[in-house]
Order: C-alpha cells, then sequence, then structure tokens
C-alpha cells in the first residue's frame, strides 16, 4: 500500500515514516510543504495521503486545502488529516462530498500505533476514520439544533458516535460488551429516528451517518 506523507515536522514526519513501514505500508513520497504535496500526490497516484492540516507556507490549513484539490481531480482519493486540535470547520470540509475514504485524527493518536495503522488502512479501504473528539463535538453541536438528534437514547447516541469513527457492528458490540442482534437493534433505531436509509454495508452506513450530521452543521 503506498503512502504520501505531508508533515512539516522532521522529527514527527521521520517517526510516521519509520512507523508505516514497519507496519508494511510503501512510502512513496514523504515531503513538508503545500506544494510539495500537491506535486507528489499527482505524480504518485498513492493509495492512501496521511496529511498535517497546518503546512507551509501558508501554516494555516495549507495541508487540508491541497488534499481536497486533489479529491476533486482524483474522486475517492483516501486522506486521513492529521491536526493538533479539533477544528469542526475543517472536518466539514473534509466530508463535505460525500464520498468515502476520508479521516480526521488529534496528533496525539499517532503514538498509539495500532490505533493509527488502523486508520490508515480503514482510509484507504475507503472507510472513515474520525477522532472521538471530532465525533463528540459533531454530535453535541447539531444536538443543540435538530430535534431529531434529541430523539436518541443515550445508548443510541453512544451506539452513533462509535458508528462515526467507523467500528462495526461487531467492535461495538464488544466495546459496549452487548450482542451484536442488540447493537443490530439499536443501529436500526437509530436510523429510523434519523430519517436515514438503512443499509447492510458497514461503510455506506458509516457515511450516510457522517453526510448526515455534517449537512446542517
Amino acid at each position: 500500500m503506498r503512502v504520501v506523507l505531508a508533515e512539516d515536522l522532521f522529527l514527527l514526519r521521520d517517526g510516521l515514516v519509520r512507523l508505516l513501514e514497519a507496519y508494511g505500508f510503501e512510502i512513496a513520497a514523504a515531503v513538508e510543504s503545500g506544494p510539495e504535496l500537491t506535486r507528489a500526490l499527482a505524480e504518485q497516484q498513492p493509495d492512501v495521503a496521511v496529511v498535517d492540516v497546518r503546512l507551509p507556507p501558508t501554516h494555516t490549513d495549507e495541508g487540508l486545502q491541497c488534499a481536497l484539490r486533489a479529491r476533486r481531480e482524483r474522486p475517492g482519493l483516501p486522506v486521513l488529516v492529521l491536526s493538533q486540535h479539533v477544528e469542526q470547520l475543517y472536518a466539514r470540509e473534509l466530508l463535505a462530498d460525500g464520498s468515502g475514504g476520508v479521516g480526521y485524527l488529534l496528533k496525539d493518536r499517532v503514538f498509539d500505533a495500532e490505533q493509527f495503522v488502523d486508520a490508515v488502512r480503514r482510509v484507504a479501504g475507503g472507510g472513515t476514520a474520525m477522532d472521538p473528539q471530532v465525533i463528540q463535538q459533531l454530535l453535541a453541536r447539531r444536538a443543540s439544533h435538530d430535534r431529531p438528534l434529541d430523539r436518541l437514547t443515550p445508548r443510541e447516541r453512544e451506539v452513533l458516535e462509535l458508528m462515526a469513527q467507523g467500528r462495526t457492528n461487531a467492535a461495538i458490540a464488544g466495546r459496549l460488551v452487548v450482542t451484536e442482534r442488540a447493537i443490530a437493534k439499536h443501529t436500526a433505531n437509530i436510523f429510523a429516528k434519523l430519517g436515514l436509509e438503512v443499509s447492510d454495508d458497514d461503510n455506506r452506513r458509516v457515511l450516510a451517518v457522517l453526510a448526515y450530521l455534517d449537512r446542517n452543521l
């Protein structure tokens, strides 16, 4: 699996390269600026891009904007964005096209190697990997504006948060120590209350939830 990595801090960039290579990824390019990222994405055509939000020369949202432009030129390009802090605007921009292969993680998650690598693989496979703190803030803001979310029970909200992180029913059941049948029932209730069409496809289900959460933020 070929990766283009963009991170301006040398030590972190070098560490991420070593970590990903240790788990069998091929680093097609490791760059430190927006222009370099744009060139690398166009020339290397990677399986997934792992991108810091803030890159030179602007040090604002250069990395995110480069990734979004690349996704417009190559729809569905898997992109995992890394950020120092939760920025709801960045998360909404990343989710705006409603297609798969997107992720938004806080940099603290990088220190959990297995969790980070799992997120990279999930995004590369067309799924979604959203940081739990991002999901919680999106849900909290949505709850203050939208009555349908208020209809969810505390357990259903908990299940929805885990779904939005990209977890399967089996993984949610294991996390909450209940049966998969119970999770399936909660899932059906969530979709019914939110007016979302039920799908047996995990990725489509997660993307539908994320699209709904994002639509009126």
